[in-house]
């Protein structure tokens, strides 16, 4: 268990190591909820919004048009953790 020092304006700062575990980093959101006897359960916030709004992004970027091979060639590359 960690233990955190509230300050005097009431804030708490997590440790690396907790943030790490919740996946967060510098500038991304945390929810805290609180639960029944002086608890709190606290996760990394969910980005709002969904596919849709990085569908089309791209659009108009370059002037190539990837066939359905050339795509599913680049996903398995980048699966694999290849370039």
């Amino acid at each position: 268990m960690t233990t955190l020092t509230v300050t005097a304006k009431g804030q708490v700062t997590l440790k690396k190591e907790l943030l790490a575990h919740l996946g967060v980093e510098p500038g991304q959101k945390i929810e805290v909820n609180p639960l029944p006897d002086g608890q709190l359960a606290m996760r990394a916030a969910r980005r709002k919004g969904g596919w849709e709004k990085a569908f089309g992004i791209l659009a108009g970027k370059t002037d190539k048009v990837a066939t359905i091979e050339e795509m599913n060639e680049a996903i398995a590359k980048g699966w694999a953790g290849l370039k």
